[in-house]
């Protein structure tokens, strides 16, 4: 499954250099060109990384990174911020403000990618891991079989990419269309309620009477999957 940047940057020549070299590392890339545009995008598109400049028009990305940090749909989102300030001071205040990473222009794409990969292994094991669990439920994704409670689960092609999302995605709510840009791809189109279908053939094929229902329904909102209920 591609995992999603946003690069929130006002500099088009940066930006495109960014675009071409995460998405030859395989990335799917979204884009923002001042603050309040990033915020707006990062609820929308929920990334799995935001690539964050420091002098944005409207708010700057010091004010971005604590309103992402506030925002419970983006509150562990990682974060790296992008900067021509180097000193100290800066770095320390870029870092409180909750970032998880800070690089200083210019920057070499090798030194980046090493930086993106570095945080999301720290902040998101799971992107990384060869095994997904939740409750009783776990993905092998090398030997592409997922089990629950000791019994094999068998699903279609779907299925599987919709369950491998919502694993390592786990207890953050997406809506149907997130879902279909996630699993399906943006340039694919497909109904809304195809999502619906996809998510009731995964409940009958994980969840056997008496088990927990791993997937929540948020009404005016989407799914999510949890381990657990509060």
């Amino acid at each position: 499954m591609k995992q999603m940047i946003l690069i929130v940057e006002d500099e088009a020549p940066l930006v495109t250099l960014l675009r071409y070299n995460l998405e030859r590392e395989g990335f799917v890339v979204a884009e923002a060109h001042d603050g309040e545009e990033a915020l707006l995008m990062a609820a929308e598109r929920k990334p799995d990384l935001v690539l964050l400049d420091w002098m944005l028009p409207q708010l700057s990305g010091i004010e971005v990174c604590r309103r992402l940090r506030r925002q419970a749909q983006t509150r562990t989102t990682p974060i790296i911020m992008l900067t021509a300030r180097g000193e100290e001071g800066d770095r320390i205040r870029g870092l409180n403000s909750g970032a998880d990473d800070y690089i200083t222009k210019p920057f070499s794409p090798s030194e980046l990618m090493a930086r993106i990969r570095a945080v999301m292994r720290r902040t998101n094991p799971a992107a990384t891991a060869e095994v997904l669990r939740c409750a009783d439920l776990s993905m092998d994704l090398v030997g592409h079989r997922v089990r629950r409670n000791g019994r094999d689960i068998h699903l279609g092609p779907t299925e599987f990419r919709l369950l491998r999302y919502l694993l390592e995605h786990q207890g953050r709510v997406f809506s149907r269309e997130q879902l279909l840009d996630a699993v399906w791809g943006s340039d694919v189109y497909v109904e809304l309620r195809t999502v619906d279908v996809h998510i009731r053939r995964l409940r009958k094929a994980i969840n056997a009477k008496g088990e927990l229902d791993l997937i929540r329904t948020v009404r005016a909102a989407g799914y999510s999957l949890e381990g657990k209920r509060s």
